[in-house]
């Protein structure tokens, strides 16, 4: 089959005609579902060059497709808001929160993202804003280390990473949650369409005299998708691949960053604790779940046929 495809040529017209009905599919379906966006076309965009570039890169954007489906996945969520079919949680959750951990503050009891907004500082509000904008890079860009030093490694984290977040995106449905900065601003009323909001990172942006983080949350899919938090749940996964590959010094940068990434967002008021316990429960279970499903027959030749494909 290898050798069928290399006698195709790299400019074969099947490879011409498969990229462009993926292309052209992908962009008529997002404008039925979400409408137009330039970000589609920069996807398209990079997405063609790099299959059409060399071999080399070729292999790179293939390996890294599962990441673009997620992204998709993602954007979609915005055509079906998790609200219209489940409940959503705002009271409850924000009673429990206090419940469990709740902080006595002048004989008052707060949430602790209550409790951090009222004792933030210049300092935290610069360093959980450098920590939240590393919630994709970090991922990425230890998979782009895998990709090219340990390719069994970078499909198995890979696969990991989407299946972690298909995970979350099926509680998002099940158990649709306001975030802690929502009772802030808007009380227990459900107030359906409601637009992302920065919360507490806009401190970041005031700091700075920018609009970064305003720019990131305006594109948000829901903002009744605080439960799992996902952003506490990533880190997780790289943690366990590096120190599964005994990485050494670099794995103390990556528990940083997942300790700073869970603190900020409880400090930023994007997530409670009890959303951030369980995105690293949602982590773990679906590193748990892949490792015994990656034994099976169907899903390590699944794997083995990827490796082979992007080596």
């Amino acid at each position: 089959m290898e050798e069928q495809q290399a006698s195709k040529g790299f400019y074969h017209r099947s490879f011409v005609y498969a990229a462009i009905a993926i292309s052209v599919g992908y962009l008529l379906l997002s404008l039925l579902l979400v409408g137009f966006k330039t970000d589609q076309l920069v996807l398209v965009f990079i997405f063609n060059a790099l299959f059409f570039f060399s071999k080399a890169t070729r292999k790179f954007i293939l390996g890294f497709s599962i990441f673009i489906v997620y992204w998709i996945l993602f954007d979609y969520m915005k055509a079906f808001p998790n609200y219209r079919y489940n409940a959503v949680h705002i009271e409850d959750l924000y009673d429990a929160e206090k419940r469990i951990f709740g902080i006595n503050l002048h004989g008052m009891m707060l949430t602790p993202n209550e409790f951090w907004k009222i004792n933030s500082n210049a300092f935290l509000d610069v360093l959980t804003g450098l920590f939240y904008l590393m919630w994709v890079p970090v991922p990425l860009a230890f998979a782009v280390y895998l990709f090219f030093k340990k390719k069994l490694e970078f499909v198995h984290f890979s696969l990991v990473f989407v299946w972690v977040n298909l995970l979350g995106f099926v509680v998002y449905y099940l158990f649709p949650a306001a975030p802690p900065w929502y009772v802030q601003e808007h009380g227990f009323a459900l107030i359906p369409g409601t637009l992302g909001n920065t919360a507490g990172l806009a401190r970041f942006d005031q700091f700075f005299n920018i609009t970064l983080f305003k720019g990131i949350y305006s594109k948000g899919s829901n903002v009744f998708a605080a439960m799992p938090s996902l952003h506490s749940a990533y880190p997780v996964i790289v943690v366990y691949y590096a120190l599964k590959n005994k990485l050494g010094a670099i794995n103390v940068f990556f528990v940083t960053v997942m300790l700073g990434i869970w603190f900020s967002a409880i400090y930023s008021s994007h997530h409670y604790s009890l959303d951030v316990l369980a995105g690293i429960s949602c982590a773990i279970l679906g590193i748990v779940s892949f490792q015994f499903l990656v034994k099976k027959a169907p899903l390590k030749h699944f794997v083995a046929a990827i490796v082979k494909k992007i080596t």
